[in-house]
Parts: C-alpha cells; sequence; structure tokens
C-alpha cells in the first residue's frame, strides 16, 4: 500500500432517513436497502473503497441503524485489525452539544476526535446510497499533484437535470471559481451548451482544511452544516480547490460512467 493511502482515512456517510424511499426505509436506513438480491445500496461504495486500497472507513449511521450494522458486521469483518484496517460503525455520540447530525458538515464536526485520532493526513468523504464503480486512489493522486486543500469529484449530467445537483465552474486547469448548491438556473459547461458539471458529493480534504473549516461553520449559527451549501461555497475563495472529472478510461469505471443516487422507488 502507497503512503498516500495509508495516510488517508475515509469518513463514510450512511445516516441518511431515506424517507422518499418508503416503505423500503421503514425498518433500515436507505445504505441498507437491499440492491440486485444479497446486496446493499452502501456496498457499492464499500467496494470501491475495497478496490481502490482504502483500508480504514468509518461508516457515520443516524436513523434505524441496526440493519446496516448488523451488515456490516456479517458482510465486511474482512480487513485485518493487526494491520490497522477497519471498517467501523459510529453512532451518533453527542460529542459537541445535544442534538443530532444537522448537516453533513456537522456529522463530520461531531467525529472530528476519530480524524485526530487516526492521523491521517486526507480525509476521502463519501456518501452510502450511490451506486457507481470509481478508483478512489486516482482522485488521491489528482488531489496530490495539484497541491489542492480540497478535491471534488464531478461528472457532466443534462443542464435540464444539473438543479438536483451542486454545480461548479472551473477554469481551463480543473480549479473551480464557482459553486452554486441545486441552483434555479445550472451554469453550462464551456462548449457544451446542454451540460452542466455537478458535484458527485464526493471530496478528498487535506486534514488542516477540513478542521479549519469544521471550526468556522460550527462557529456560525446562520449555516445549515452542509458540505454544499455552506463549506464549498467559502473554501473556494481562500484555497486550492479542484475538480476531479469522473469517468475515463483508467481505473475501475464503468464504460458508461454510470452512477445513480437511489432516492426514490423509481430511480
Amino acid at each position: 500500500m502507497s503512503d498516500r493511502l495509508q495516510d488517508t482515512i475515509c469518513v463514510l456517510l450512511a445516516g441518511g432517513q431515506g424517507s422518499r424511499l418508503y416503505p423500503l426505509t421503514a425498518d433500515r436506513a436507505k445504505p441498507s436497502v437491499p440492491f440486485g438480491g444479497k446486496y446493499r445500496i452502501i456496498d457499492f461504495t464499500l467496494s470501491n473503497c475495497l478496490h481502490s486500497g482504502i483500508r480504514r472507513v468509518l461508516v457515520l449511521t443516524q436513523y434505524k441503524s441496526h440493519s446496516l450494522q448488523k451488515h456490516l458486521r456479517d458482510a465486511w469483518s474482512i480487513f485485518s485489525p493487526e494491520l490497522g484496517e477497519y471498517i467501523t460503525a459510529i453512532p451518533p455520540q453527542m460529542r459537541t452539544g445535544d442534538s443530532w447530525y444537522k448537516g453533513t458538515a456537522d456529522a463530520i464536526y461531531q467525529n472530528q476526535f476519530l480524524i485526530e485520532r487516526s492521523a491521517a493526513k486526507r480525509i476521502l468523504i463519501l456518501s452510502g446510497d450511490h451506486i457507481y464503480r470509481m478508483d478512489y486512489a486516482a482522485m488521491l493522486r489528482r488531489h496530490e499533484a495539484m497541491n489542492a486543500g480540497l478535491t471534488v469529484a464531478c461528472m457532466r449530467v443534462p443542464l435540464t437535470e444539473a438543479t438536483g445537483f451542486g454545480v461548479v465552474s472551473v477554469d481551463e486547469h480543473d480549479r473551480i471559481f464557482e459553486f452554486n448548491e441545486k441552483p434555479a438556473s445550472p451554469r453550462a459547461m464551456p462548449g457544451h451548451p446542454d451540460v452542466a458539471l455537478a458535484s458527485m458529493g464526493i471530496y478528498v480534504f487535506n486534514r488542516d482544511v477540513l478542521e479549519e473549516q469544521l471550526s468556522l461553520d460550527h462557529s456560525d449559527k446562520t449555516s445549515s452544516h452542509d458540505f454544499g451549501h455552506d463549506i464549498i461555497p467559502k473554501l473556494i475563495q481562500s484555497n486550492n480547490v479542484y475538480c476531479y472529472q469522473f469517468g475515463s478510461n483508467k481505473g475501475r469505471v464503468s464504460p458508461d460512467r454510470y452512477w445513480k443516487d437511489v432516492g426514490t422507488i423509481d430511480s
């Protein structure tokens, strides 16, 4: 395993309520909804971690988490604790107050002590309810090569669908200079009037950058404590924030660049 991967810890956000998937989520969190027989939605992200060489994974749970915790125990006890490898479910512990997670950024903030204990230099933040195949190691290499404080994985989506995403604008070097969360009028990519560049909710942070931004966000009483709404738009004004475009002829990417947020019964 490379030093880059050894210095990385993954935080997987898997606490979504999944109300739009009811009744599939009547007794379980969205990431533990069965998919394709014996598999669960979260298995796609965890499989990406496994094949990308990511061996330290914190799974942040919240709503109806028993089914998910049982699945992690029964299906994913494959790493070697003796080598410092693990996939660990972390329930809300209310270490910073008396509330559950208020947003994606707050979920990380409330568990920041686990990141500190890991001594990781880079934090890979993922969602547990997406279906796709991706090589995170390639994204980490790009992050390091660009000397980025934050790298955001992005994909091209039809302009008509971009209102449901965080839409980014980049320069010729893929540096992000604008980020709009779920804009009413998304900006098209230059030269591609029917396409927008959208965030996939996959982030690589340098640890010092993440800690500083989470502290500032926690102190902001007007914040919704969300990466897309609050953290990223502010960070691009003061730091090197780059886009990593999903899908190429290298790495573990399906030829059709398939990615789906299973948010509804139809999807």
